[in-house]
């Protein structure tokens, strides 16, 4: 017999993990699929013996998601994190500069006049992300120098900023990552604002170089080494590539969670659902999989304060 419908409680004020099988019950669309993801969430995280990894893209850091992604990281959760340059810059500026609420439909061009930068429905005012930068990534790269520093990996590079920021700002992506020794790293590294001052760093100091061949070795040793792979993929691009590309050399992830805005049929890397990674062995056939569609700013507090009720319970 099919399974029936059930409408959904919320009368009773329930809890995020009790909303959740309640999606599950209620079939509804989407809400089956976030119910689902939670299921998977909970699976990955509270394997122990699974080797983890968290990918994401630098957007969402500039919003309040940048908490949920550091507490992963800091309560042990996740054993590397792959993700765009972009992610050191907003987390680095963030934790000695806020950013502020916006809008979608203000004015560009003004905003432009007033020093003003306008990301989706945030505003970061110009001396709260590229003059701080410049100074904190400045002192950095020098500290570095000084201590001997010739060759530089992102793993290390971004262990050198989650060091340079205080321990209080318990949202930092880096310092959680600092303080937990796990690695984070950032393939397309010159595509933002820590890589332009590392090159303009390296303007009067031709001897740094960038180790990108040392972060492909210690991912490899990730990944041969796990006894098991799962990942939780938030957006496309870059950062997901690496994270699938890699676990395809031991076979395939045994788990993976996607979450995505972007659509199937353009034949993106970003649009292409879990199932479509098993056709390159990127994800195992027999492996526990889905894909959720939706904003991952709404999305992953709901389902990650859902899976971690789960597993504290």
């Amino acid at each position: 017999m099919p399974r029936k419908v059930e409408d959904v409680r919320i009368d009773d004020r329930p809890s995020l993990d009790t909303l959740a099988r309640r999606l599950a019950a209620g079939g509804g669309f989407s809400a089956k699929e976030v119910a689902d993801g939670v299921d998977l969430l909970a699976e990955i995280l509270g394997d122990r013996e699974m080797t983890t990894f968290l990918s994401f893209p630098a957007d969402i850091v500039a919003t309040g998601t940048r908490g949920v992604l550091a507490t992963l990281v800091r309560e042990g959760y996740v054993d590397a994190v792959i993700t765009t340059c972009g992610t050191l810059d907003h987390d680095l500026a963030r934790a000695f500069r806020p950013y502020y609420h916006g809008a979608w439909e203000l004015d560009d061009a003004e905003l432009h006049r007033h020093h003003r930068y306008r990301l989706g429905n945030l505003v970061i005012p110009e001396a709260n992300y590229g003059a701080i930068l410049e100074r904190k990534m400045q002192a950095i790269l020098r500290d570095l120098w000084a201590k001997g520093t010739r060759s530089l990996s992102t793993r290390d590079l971004s262990s050198a900023i989650g060091a340079a920021i205080p321990a209080s700002a318990r949202s930092s992506i880096l310092r959680a990552a600092y303080d937990r020794h796990v690695p984070v790293f950032v393939p397309g590294i010159t595509d933002g604002a820590v890589g332009s001052q590392i090159w303009l760093f390296w303007q009067d100091h031709k001897g740094l170089s960038l180790d990108l061949l040392s972060d492909e070795q210690a991912i490899s040793d990730l990944v041969f080494e796990a006894k098991r792979a799962g990942a939780v993929m938030l957006g496309g691009g870059i950062s997901k590539h690496h994270t699938i590309w890699w676990n395809q050399f031991r076979g395939g992830l045994d788990a993976a969670l996607y979450l995505t805005t972007a659509v199937e049929w353009d034949g993106s890397l970003s649009g292409a659902r879990t199932r479509e990674a098993i056709s390159w062995g990127k994800v195992k056939a027999r492996a526990h999989h889905t894909t959720v569609e939706g904003d991952v700013t709404v999305l992953l507090p709901l389902m990650v304060g859902a899976a971690l009720e789960r597993l504290r319970r």
